[in-house]
């Protein structure tokens, strides 16, 4: 899948239609709760603070959603490093280079938010090959979040 078969989104949350939100939580319910059996709260306080990057094939009437994250400009609880999470990407486009995408979007985003600030993300430990593949690196020991392990992982500045 080539950058002109996505369509990116870029919005704050409060720019979200309602029918965007709904595609997103339907995203990344399926992806996190249905594929990875993993019940957790995905309404975790934190989307208002968040861009939201909302990647649809492209096509008539905008496309389907098939990729998402969601950009901090500055990692939640913190006042140091922006940060990415909530990535998500539909299962039928997976294998196609749609996560390359949406993760060098993310990327670019957080260096126009927060110039100069190292990109913190909370991985699951199974992708940290694909994380380190952009320059971030573990920064801490294994943990399990949500039942599943995860790593702490940095791209410097």
């Amino acid at each position: 899948m080539n950058d002109a078969a996505i369509d990116w989104q870029w919005s704050p949350f409060a720019g979200l239609s309602v029918a965007d939100l709904y595609e997103v939580m339907a995203l990344r319910q399926r992806v996190f709760v249905l594929e990875q059996s993993c019940p957790y709260v995905d309404a975790d306080g934190l989307d208002p603070a968040a861009w939201h990057l909302l990647g649809r094939q492209a096509g008539p009437a905008g496309g389907r959603l098939v990729a998402t994250a969601r950009v901090f400009e500055r990692h939640p609880g913190s006042d140091a490093d922006a940060s990415i999470g909530r990535v998500a990407v539909d299962r039928p486009v997976r294998g196609r280079g749609v996560g390359r995408l949406l993760m060098a979007e993310a990327i670019g985003r957080c260096r126009r938010l927060a110039p100069g600030s190292p990109i913190r993300i909370h991985a699951q430990s199974y992708l940290r090959r694909f994380y380190e593949s952009f320059g971030f690196r573990v920064v801490s020991p294994p943990y399990l979040f949500d039942g599943i392990v995860h790593l702490d992982m940095v791209r410097p500045a």
